[in-house]
């Protein structure tokens, strides 16, 4: 984003170009009047239920954010308050990639859709959006062992490799979501995309470990209860942004079970409402699970396993060797000697070499656009690394600038040519540039030859770390892949914006207490115009109740609600829930709390 805000916040201030990539403005004036009502409803229901079974007293929490009960949330105002705490918030166009959602979370940065869920969908939605993020994320990010946890875990997602698989995915999820929140969609449309999603689900093949990391994300963050088994509280956003499921969750057919680095074992349906949880006793014990997981990830184990991880990925990886140089490209081969360890790496297409996460002055994917291949290992008959070598082991192998030298690994790869320049870092020999140069494998294969140029030898005994996405990620210029599917921008017809306007009149009525005598004929409207609405009635139902100065037009409403309660199903928890905060204040429940 070249007009890139950063909200005067120093974590949004630090955050990287290719992130920035993914950031859209809330635009808050796109919020219709009904927008605001859908979220004041949840919110009050949230005040009512939660304070007896979220983990975090969820008023406080929502106040150290930056949020109100009566309106959708303003990005500066959101903020403000969280740099209070070491965070920052942006919005973006529905779901992201996992990966740059993980780093963004890394850079202690929420990221928060900035739709709203449509009012059919008030209780839950698969698609992310303000609520969910805002009123689900954002309150509990005040509890610094939590907030902790939220940003290691997102350093650790960064890192973790993708299959190809995991876009398929990735695209399907969000088309769905997209297809669930968008206005007048076709149900065959809906059905056709629910289809695809469960054949890609049912045909992903052994989880990546992005898959297998985004399980450990969903039972925790999403869907994570914390306490005892037979007394859990909730602190995950998705339980805490759905009045249906947060109720619905604590009854004992949802079974609960310890978490254990086993609820890796355990996928997940974002369609549907969760058939168990689980229950940490203590947020330490997610970052000691974490550990668990993150000992058996590429970016810390190495070695072959990784290097086929990031070929199986098809994107961009970068392989650690033991020096500290970082080869960043598309993995295609790899050579294996007879007890299956690595002999050379190879990559194809555009790729760039680093050390400690800054590329090498003249080694961008422009230079070395055609791929980069390299032998790993040990020189025959030599103790020491070559990494390692002084620089009279250097000599002693003609290894300096000008010099030609012959050097046979133990795999039998034979380099030969004259040294142009020899890279070191922190005292140990990390790349040594050849002109003149042949390799080749010990059965005469030919690997390169003096006229395709310079030959860059990168230097190392093994390959210690493989990771998701380039070292050096601004000078790769990595524009991360960002779906072509957006969110549908919803245009109003005139009967809709006239409804709008119906929610507008009352919210002024209630916050300037002028106006009461227009609520009659409002009412009448509704009934009339507008017979599937039930929000702007329990709104209307509200003022003549605190009020007192409209009995009868109170008990008709009262009792209007409670009849299409019984003759509509779909609409009976909605209403029922909402008589049920009318008659305990949320202010009541407000001071309760404080």
């Amino acid at each position: 984003m070249s007009d890139f805000n950063d909200f005067n916040n120093p974590q949004v201030t630090k955050l990287p170009k290719h992130l920035r990539q993914f950031i859209v403005d809330q635009n808050y004036a796109k919020y219709t009047p009904v927008d605001q009502a859908v979220w004041r409803y949840v919110m009050r229901q949230n005040y009512s239920y939660l304070k007896d079974v979220a983990y975090y007293p969820y008023i406080k929490g929502l106040q150290r954010a930056g949020l109100s009960i009566e309106y959708i949330p303003d990005l500066q105002t959101m903020n403000n308050n969280l740099a209070k705490l070491g965070w920052g918030a942006v919005t973006v166009d529905g779901f992201i990639p996992p990966a740059a959602f993980m780093e963004y979370q890394a850079y202690r940065v929420l990221v928060i859709a900035a739709d709203i869920r449509q009012i059919n969908h008030i209780e839950y939605t698969p698609a992310p959006d303000i609520i969910h993020e805002s009123a689900g994320h954002a309150p509990i990010i005040a509890d610094a062992d939590y907030n902790n946890y939220l940003s290691y875990f997102g350093s650790i997602g960064a890192k973790a490799m993708f299959s190809a698989k995991d876009f398929e995915l990735y695209e399907a999820i969000r088309e769905l979501s997209i297809l669930k929140e968008a206005v007048e969609i076709p149900e065959f449309e809906i059905a056709r995309a629910e289809e695809r999603l469960q054949h890609i689900s049912a045909n992903m093949g052994e989880p990546s470990e992005m898959a297998l990391l985004s399980r450990l994300h969903w039972w925790t963050v999403e869907y994570g209860l914390i306490g005892t088994l037979s007394d859990p509280k909730i602190y995950g956003a998705g339980l805490l942004s759905s009045i249906g499921e947060s109720s619905s969750c604590m009854k004992e057919n949802v079974k609960k079970i310890p978490y254990t680095i086993d609820t890796i074992n355990y996928s997940y349906d974002i369609t549907k409402t969760q058939p168990q949880l689980f229950v940490t006793e203590t947020f330490q014990n997610l970052i000691d699970v974490l550990e668990q997981f993150a000992d058996t990830m590429s970016f810390r184990k190495g070695g072959t396993e990784s290097i086929n991880k990031a070929i199986d990925s098809k994107n961009a990886a970068t392989a650690v060797y033991s020096s500290g140089l970082q080869v960043t490209g598309v993995f295609s081969d790899m050579g294996l000697n007879g007890s299956g360890e690595l002999t050379f790496i190879k990559t194809s297409g555009p790729s760039a070499l680093s050390v400690a996460d800054k590329q090498l002055e003249g080694h961008g994917k422009q230079y070395h656009k055609d791929g980069f291949s390299s032998p790993v290992g040990k020189l025959k008959n030599s103790v020491t690394a070559l990494e390692n070598f002084s620089d009279e082991e250097l000599d002693a192998i003609g290894i300096k600038e000008n010099n030609l030298t012959e050097l046979t690994f133990e795999s039998g790869i034979n380099v030969s040519g004259l040294v142009k320049k020899i890279y070191k870092h922190n005292n140990q020999i990390i790349l040594i540039a050849f002109e003149e140069c042949t390799v080749k494998e010990s059965s005469g294969n030919i690997l390169f030859q003096p006229e395709w140029g310079t030959y860059d030898m990168a230097v190392g005994e093994k390959i210690v770390s493989v990771f998701n996405g380039a070292a050096d990620k601004d000078a790769y210029e990595e524009i991360t892949y960002i779906s072509e599917k957006q969110t549908e921008k919803v245009i109003y017809d005139e009967a809709t914006t006239q409804l709008h306007d119906i929610y507008k009149n009352i919210r002024q009525i209630r916050e300037s207490g002028n106006g009461e005598e227009q609520l009659p004929s409002l009412f009448g409207t509704i009934k009339t115009t507008y017979p599937q609405d039930w929000l702007s009635l329990l709104e209307i139902l509200e003022i003549t109740h605190y009020k007192g100065s409209h009995p009868e037009l109170e008990k008709e409403i009262r009792n209007y609600l409670e009849t299409k309660a019984l003759a509509e199903p779909h609409h009976q928890k909605l209403i029922n829930d909402g008589l049920h905060v009318i008659a305990n204040p949320v202010t009541q429940l407000i001071t309760e709390e404080d």
